[in-house]
């Protein structure tokens, strides 16, 4: 099965939500769409994780990727397309899994932090690379290896990002931006999320749509 193409987002944000309990999910979850984002991610090393994507799924929009990140295993895909996530986010290349997610018909976005190993996960059918971490590699990092990748394929900076951080990276060509610390830590709640959420999407507004 071919690559499935990562979507066309208003705003080309993941919110990654590592620690979020499966209680406030729902709350947190609703303030960052209201806010315009349309990814959301729950690591699986959050607490109750696949009950957390699966109160997620049913509540989200039909433009609102849903899904995990941390995904290691062939068994946590299986686990992930059971309760309704379409997004897979994993740390590393591991072929034979993200070629599992492609059959069940996700968007993925491995972890990648060489050109050896962005190659290897377009050869396995990834929609979008998530380049990590992000501040170890900076904007010329990336895009000197992006130099050597298909024109088409996503990338993202994930690791170490904030909304300042936009420009700079903008400079090099990257627009996909994986938000985990500066947008949600355990503790939050969901009037802290949006007012954080809302300072990432007038940030990003600023930088790319003017």
């Amino acid at each position: 099965m071919s690559a499935i193409a990562w979507p066309k987002l208003h705003h080309s944000l993941i919110a990654i939500l590592r620690g979020v309990k499966p209680d406030e999910i729902e709350a947190i979850a609703t303030a960052l769409i209201d806010e315009g984002f349309e990814a959301i991610e729950i690591p699986l090393n959050s607490p109750d994780p696949f009950t957390s994507i699966e109160r997620l799924a049913n509540i989200a929009p039909s433009n609102v990727w849903v899904g995990a990140g941390t995904v290691l295993t062939e068994a946590d895909v299986d686990r992930l397309k059971n309760a309704g996530g379409r997004l897979f986010v994993s740390p590393n290349v591991n072929p034979p899994i993200i070629k599992l997610a492609v059959a069940h018909s996700m968007i993925t976005m491995p972890g990648v932090f060489t050109a050896s190993e962005a190659l290897a996960a377009i050869a396995a059918g990834a929609s979008g690379l998530k380049f990590f971490p992000a501040s170890v590699l900076g904007p010329a990092g990336i895009k000197a290896i992006c130099a050597v990748l298909p024109p088409d394929i996503e990338v993202a900076a994930v690791g170490g990002v904030s909304e300042k951080d936009f420009a700079g990276y903008a400079a090099s060509g990257v627009r996909s931006f994986g938000m985990g610390s500066s947008l949600y830590a355990p503790g939050l709640d969901a009037d802290d999320v949006r007012k954080r959420a809302r300072m990432v999407i007038a940030a990003y507004n600023k930088v790319f749509t003017t």
